[in-house]
């Protein structure tokens, strides 16, 4: 629990979650419905093509730090620099198909490649891995909508210490389906938003997901709606995967090279999503986490050993893995268990916070779970209020809430 040398990495088998759902419970749970689902990472007409989507990554090579610029936040200015040297380590014709370029978490790539090329990347002395990517679905939102006058301050806040003004300079970054920019109870920071799903489209949520999570990291303390953990942090949204909850690792992973460099040491990452074991995003977790930006990873809702997940069973003093429990200090029926990687369980059934197209609405989750922490991070490092009930392994996760002493 609080050994954070020991962090996580991803999260769920071959059906796993991105961590929402549905499920009223004092005294009975229900499983979370927003579950994403993994396939192959192209489809039949690429496949048949003989053209797949690989993430490539450079070994560590003073060649390419020293070609990149001095400026950490200057993402654009980078990705066209690596852009160039990709050109002249692997050749125009794939540099000038690639869809993804990582700089700074990792050094590498994203491209479709043949049969042929892929042979011939192999070949390279300087090639890491190059590993196929996999798309990402989130099945349809479900939740209960709720109409909400005067402020409510929702069961997770008051548990794990209350409405605290934030006084901090710290952001938050939330990799998602978008955040709603026009939420009243939302202090969205629109320039630093971005979406890697879509870049022709801005990082507005057209889903819910993303709003939901940052509601409980931020929302305002403002007399109407709900209030967060960290009252009016600016929450920042980088879109990752679609209205209908799609997306892919490639983008996932540009998602967090783009914190990586545009973020700064105490900014906290929010991803309240996860797939099967996926090396590439473990090691752009870790190396953003390396900048002294911190990481509050879902642990998944697969009722298994969180070991069994990516980004959830990275392991990183920064990175920090979350499981769920219910307004009775119960573990969550649904959540992935097991230390390490989980370093701290936070409520994640029947969740109020807000919505897409400035609603409110309640769903159930490790999702849910994993803002609670993001936003005591902004704080400081959590404390406990002492174990979870019920916890599926031997060593009961501690309840997380916010640092008696804040900065």
């Amino acid at each position: 629990m609080f050994n954070h040398s020991l962090k996580k990495v991803l999260w769920s088998a071959l059906v796993p979650a991105l961590l929402a759902a549905c499920q009223p419970t004092d005294t009975f749970q229900r499983q979370p419905d927003d579950v994403v689902r993994y396939g192959s990472q192209t489809g039949s007409a690429r496949a048949a093509a003989d053209v797949q989507k690989y993430i490539v990554t450079f070994k560590a090579d003073p060649l390419i730090t020293r070609s990149l610029p001095d400026n950490a936040g200057a993402y654009d200015a980078r990705v066209q620099q690596m852009q160039g040297l990709i050109s002249r380590l692997v050749g125009a014709d794939i540099a000038g198909k690639t869809q993804e370029v990582y700089t700074t978490a990792i050094r590498g790539f994203a491209v479709e490649l043949t049969a042929a090329e892929l042979a011939r990347l192999q070949r390279l002395p300087f090639i890491a891995s190059i590993v196929p990517d996999q798309v990402v679905s989130l099945a349809v939102p479900t939740g209960t909508a709720i109409t909400i006058g005067a402020q409510t301050i929702p069961w997770g806040i008051s548990r794990v210490g209350g409405v605290r003004t934030y006084t901090g300079s710290h952001k938050a970054w939330v990799l998602d389906t978008g955040i709603d920019f026009d939420h009243p109870d939302l202090n969205v920071d629109l320039p630093l938003c971005r979406n890697f799903n879509n870049p022709r489209r801005d990082a507005d949520d057209d889903n819910g997901h993303g709003s939901h999570v940052a509601g409980t990291i931020g929302a305002k303390d403002n007399n109407f709606g709900v209030v967060g953990v960290a009252p009016g942090v600016k929450v920042i949204a980088v879109k990752v995967l679609s209205a209908t909850g799609s997306g892919s690792y490639s983008g996932v992973i540009a998602g967090i090279d783009y914190v990586a460099t545009a973020g700064a040491a105490g900014d906290v990452v929010n991803m309240s999503l996860g797939g099967p074991v996926y090396t590439p995003i473990d090691e752009a977790v870790k190396g953003a986490a390396s900048k002294g930006i911190l990481f509050a990873l879902a642990a998944g809702n697969e009722s298994q050993n969180a070991n069994n997940s990516s980004p959830g069973r990275t392991e990183h003093p920064n990175v920090y893995t979350v499981s769920a429990h219910d307004y009775n200090d119960k573990f969550a029926s649904f959540s992935n268990y097991g230390n390490p990687p989980i370093d701290w369980c936070a409520p994640g059934v029947d969740v109020l916070s807000t919505w897409r197209s400035g609603g409110y609405r309640t769903i159930s989750g490790t999702s849910m779970a994993t803002p609670h922490v993001a936003g005591i991070l902004l704080y400081g490092t959590p404390a406990s209020r002492g174990p979870v009930s019920g916890d599926r392994d031997s060593t009961p996760d501690q309840m997380a809430k916010l640092p008696t002493v804040t900065p």
